[in-house]
Order: C-alpha cells, then sequence, then structure tokens
C-alpha cells in the first residue's frame, strides 16, 4: 500500500537518480529499524541448494547493489540472498548517461549500464562490514576495455578476490551491454573458462579451507541447441549452479512503445515466457544435477510459481522490486509456505 503512494512520485526522477534515492532513503529507513516495523515477520522457508542453507529461497538478483553498499538494508525486505555486482578487478564509469529507461506499460525496463562499479576492491570493503545473515553471492565480470582473448585473466582476478567473501561466486557471461562479452558463452570459449575457473576454485578452496560454488550466469538468446551444449559443459565441469537468466535483446511485447528502440537489455514482465522456457530447457538435460536459480521477469506470485515448476530451486528478482515494491518479496514468501 505505501509503495503504490510513493511510486508515482519516485517515478518522476530519471531512472539511474531514483535508483539511487530509493537506496539511499532505503538505508536511512534502515538506521531507524522502520523496514522491520514496516514488513513485519518474514516467513522462514530454509533449503539447501548448492551445498549452501538458504534463509529462504527468494533472492535479490545482481545489479541493484553494484557496490555492496546496502546488503543490510536490502536484507530488511526479506531476501533470503542477496547477489551483489556485476564487479569488475578495475572501477569503471559504465556507459554514457542515459543509460537506463522504463517502460511502464509494459512494466519493463532496458538498460545499457556497462558494468559501472568502483571495482571489486571497494567492494569487499563494503561486504566485511555488511551484518546481513543469509547468502552473500558476488557476481564477477571483465572490463570493458580487456581484449575479449584476456578475458579469462579479469574473472580469474575476480574469482580470488572475492572467494573468501562469497557464499557463492556468480560468473556474469551474458551481460549484452559489455562489447563481444556474450561470446563467452560459445562452446570452446566457454570450456576454456569453465576450465580455468573450476581450477582456480579447487586450489581456492585448499588454501581457505572453504568451498564456494561457482554458478554461470547465462542470456536468454539462445536456442535450444545451444542450451543443451551449455548444459553439457557445466555437467562436464562440475559447475555448482546455474542463472538463467540475464536481460534479453528482444524487444517482443514492447515494439511500440516509448524507449523500445534503445539500445540495452530489457527485463521485466515481457522477458518472463522466454526467460522461463530457459529454464524448463535447461532442466530437461541438467536432470537436478545442477540447481538452477531463475530470474526474468519475476512480478507476481504466479511468475515465481511458474519458475519453480519449470524446474527452479531458487528465484531472484530486479525489476519486480521496481514495479511491485519491496511488498512481493513477502507475498511470494507467504504463498511458498502456505500453498493452495
Amino acid at each position: 500500500m505505501m509503495f503504490s503512494l510513493l511510486r508515482p512520485l519516485i517515478f518522476t526522477l530519471p531512472p539511474e537518480i531514483a535508483h539511487h534515492f530509493t537506496l539511499h532513503t532505503l538505508n536511512k529507513f534502515h538506521n531507524f529499524k522502520l523496514p522491520e516495523l514496516v514488513f513485519g515477520k518474514i516467513p522462514q522457508l530454509p533449503c539447501t541448494v548448492m551445498g549452501l542453507k538458504f534463509p529462504n529461497p527468494v533472492g535479490l538478483a545482481a545489479g541493484m547493489d553494484k557496490n555492496a553498499e546496502y546488503i543490510d538494508s536490502l536484507a530488511t525486505l526479506g531476501f533470503g540472498f542477496i547477489e551483489v555486482g556485476t564487479v569488475t578487478p578495475r572501477p569503471q564509469r559504465g556507459n554514457p548517461h542515459p543509460r537506463l529507461f522504463r517502460l511502464p506499460q509494459a512494466q519493463a525496463l532496458i538498460n545499457r549500464m556497462g558494468f559501472n562499479n568502483n571495482g571489486v576492491e571497494k567492494l569487499l570493503e563494503h561486504v566485511k562490514k555488511a551484518r546481513f545473515n543469509g547468502i552473500l553471492g558476488i557476481n564477477i565480470g571483465k572490463n570493458f576495455d580487456t581484449p575479449l582473448e584476456n578475458a579469462i585473466d579479469d574473472y580469474l582476478i575476480g574469482l580470488h578476490k572475492v572467494y573468501a567473501h562469497a557464499d557463492y561466486v556468480a560468473i556474469n557471461i551474458s551481460s549484452p551491454n559489455t562489447p563481444g562479452l556474450r561470446k563467452l558463452q560459445q562452446e570452446d570459449e566457454l570450456e576454456r573458462m569453465l576450465a580455468a575457473l573450476k581450477k582456480a576454485q579447487q586450489q581456492l578452496a585448499i588454501e581457505y579451507n572453504k568451498y564456494v560454488p561457482l554458478a554461470i550466469k547465462i542470456a536468454p538468446d539462445l536456442n535450444e541447441e545451444e542450451l543443451i551444449k551449455i548444459a553439457n559443459t557445466l555437467l562436464t565441469y562440475e559447475i555448482d549452479g546455474v542463472i538463467a537468466t540475464n536481460t534479453t535483446l528482444s524487444r517482443v511485447g514492447v515494439e511500440n512503445l516509448v524507449y523500445a528502440k534503445e539500445k540495452g537489455g530489457l527485463s521485466g514482465a515481457p522477458l518472463l515466457t522466454q526467460a522461463t522456457q530457459v529454464v524448463q530447457q535447461l532442466s530437461a538435460t541438467l536432470q537436478g544435477k545442477i540447481p538452477i536459480i531463475a530470474v526474468g521477469g519475476v512480478m507476481s506470485v504466479a511468475d515465481a510459481q511458474e519458475k519453480f515448476k519449470a524446474g527452479a530451486s531458487l528465484v531472484q528478482i530486479y525489476t519486480g522490486l521496481i514495479y511491485r515494491g519491496p511488498g512481493l518479496v513477502k507475498e511470494i514468501l507467504f504463498d511458498l509456505k502456505n500453498p493452495d
């Protein structure tokens, strides 16, 4: 109710300014314990995925808190896990403004942020201060000016830096906003990437006496043959999880709307069917051997139900939080706690 009153005011601000304003305001509210009073008790639905015990299966997708500045504030909304980033080895500004666009008629966003972040060292400063008791994922990527042939180096730097501080590490090879990045999903490139990451993971597990799962984040714009190849490659290299999906280059469902022709990845309601089909196709090949974290178009309880029925073990939300507000987390959790 409160969010439905506030949203029109928030939406008068340019999208990126609104994003920072909302997170800053939530942080202020958290300091006075207001979110806890407003949202009340969150249902506990513990589940074990990737060998990790999650307080509940509803998480925040990467991109909302790129620099891990708001972990504790966002945790008050009821998330069982929070994924911060995408973070790169070196700070970078991302793409020029404007780079984030609302399509409210479709409950959608288009973004071409370009991995804007303050670098992995700054992110870790914030992570070390956080008191969040849930599961923390750290999403890593490559710097825009690192040649694609050297991309593995950036991911290995990121993995080594964040390993000791993450519950799991997400490998983002599917953003449409870093030139050439999605080529890393191709069979030969993916095999080289996963072989290097798996070797590093095994070495780091010994060094820290701690096994940190790796989850690969893939695009929705893949055909069935490509998805089968990716799934089999993940099985071959014993990757711990797959995140399906990133934003889409498709404009199906928004073709005639303002900003539909802007470059970038589309998220929100129009992505639901496409992203869920990817979950279904992955599930058919993986057969439960690798868990799926579903993200893309979760705007309601029914959308979350659809993801779980398709084969997901966990769901994440992002655009749904912007259009539906923080109450969406609790709605999904109550539905899971008390199914019809």
